[in-house]
């Protein structure tokens, strides 16, 4: 088996304020067109105001992280970075940096090793509406015939 790298996209809306999507069965579907049998899966979130995590995706679960980010980095806190760009997401950029941009999960047998209550969410701070990209790729021994490369450009903050 040679080793493959295949890469692809995922797209996401979101709305202000914090929304959490969970992202797991569409990785599950790139890891099956991928062919790729055992390796790794990455997700990358490019931007500044969003990160990736797992957590067990239900409404209690969410609204616990939710919570306990604002505890942390409390939107009505005065930020630094606000003064600088007037967009009042100063926040968005603290919450998304204690989580991270990026995920690696260990593909075992054509599939996420992923705990059983284990799901891949995006976590979107910003204080306005936002198309996310999560670049998606996935490396390792297979029979992969499908390779994309993505084109993924960063805006100027955020």
């Amino acid at each position: 088996m040679a080793f493959e790298i295949f890469h692809d996209q995922l797209t996401f809306t979101s709305t202000a304020g914090t929304d959490v999507f969970n992202i797991t069965e569409r990785v599950r579907e790139k890891v099956r067109e991928s062919g790729i049998q055992n390796g790794l899966a990455l997700a990358f979130v490019p931007g500044s105001t969003a990160a990736l995590t797992t957590i067990e995706y239900e409404r209690g679960a969410v609204q616990d992280l939710v919570d306990a980010i604002d505890r942390i980095a409390p939107q009505s806190q005065d930020y630094r970075h606000d003064a600088r760009w007037g967009d009042g997401n100063g926040y968005a950029h603290v919450r998304a940096a204690l989580l991270g941009p990026s995920l690696t999960v260990p593909v075992v047998a054509g599939q996420l090793a992923l705990g059983t209550w284990q799901q891949m969410v995006l976590v979107d701070f910003d204080n306005r509406p936002r198309k996310r990209r999560i670049m998606i790729q996935i490396s390792g021994a297979g029979n992969s015939v499908t390779k994309k490369v993505a084109n993924c450009k960063e805006d100027d903050h955020g």
